[in-house]
């Protein structure tokens, strides 16, 4: 039977709760919380991190037909899984995902450095990384979006800090031409954060992916456009 997992990153709260509108709508869905998230350590890179996330799922009797949902760390951790162990992933839908580091820079520079800052205890920097968080989930529905704040100030930018990181060093680019997983590519028209050319490259790399743009969206489409993002999911599965 095909297991459905929700992978989060460091934004949209730093945790699970970024899916809530999947997780209610998927009631046997899985979304672990990544370590280093208010609990346990962080990993220092994303294959550290999807071995991490295989051993819970093995915990948890989960090892075969598993399609893997993801968002920008969540969707690098679930690309890995897929090129690592292959006959273990039947599907992948990626959102906000670059496959290696970027030519051109950052639309935001001094994120890392404002992370640090405001970890250190600065709170003009505090102040800012808050700020930025509620920008990049201004199409969030509001009781949503103030959820997701108040989680993220719970987890906190050090640990924002730990997964960008890790996120910002990954490359797989030499390797998407042999993945055979299905895949969907999930990008939000609007998004401030991450340029089309990663969804792009990952499409025109990978043989038979579907590459779908939502409009009225912006860095997390499944926060901002949940009603379609889980009929696309269940289109998804209904494919498989």
């Amino acid at each position: 039977m095909t297991q459905l997992v929700f992978i989060h990153g460091p934004g949209a709260s730093g945790s699970p709760d970024s899916w809530v509108n999947q997780l209610s709508h998927f009631p046997d869905a899985l979304a672990p919380t990544l370590p280093g998230n208010l609990v346990g350590k962080h990993c220092a890179d994303v294959p550290r991190y999807m071995e991490w996330v295989r051993g819970w799922l093995w915990a948890h009797g989960k090892t075969q037909d598993l399609v893997l949902v993801g968002y920008t760390l969540g969707s690098a951790i679930a690309l890995q899984y897929a090129l690592d162990y292959p006959d273990e992933v039947k599907g992948l839908v990626l959102t906000a995902v670059e496959p290696g580091p970027r030519a051109k820079p950052r639309p935001v520079p001094g994120h890392l450095e404002r992370c640090q800052e405001a970890a250190a205890g600065n709170q003009e920097a505090m102040k800012e990384w808050v700020a930025f968080q509620r920008h990049n989930l201004m199409m969030v529905e509001p009781g949503l979006r103030e959820r997701l704040i108040e989680k993220h100030l719970q987890v906190g930018p050090r640990s924002q800090y730990e997964s960008l990181v890790a996120l910002y060093a990954f490359d797989v680019r030499d390797r998407l031409h042999s993945l055979k997983t299905r895949l969907l590519l999930i990008r939000g028209e609007d998004d401030p954060t991450f340029p089309p050319e990663g969804e792009q490259e990952i499409q025109e790399k990978v043989a038979g992916s579907r590459l779908v743009r939502l409009k009225q969206a912006g860095h997390f489409p499944a926060t901002e456009r949940p009603d379609e993002v889980n009929r696309l999911i269940e289109e998804f599965l209904a494919s498989l």
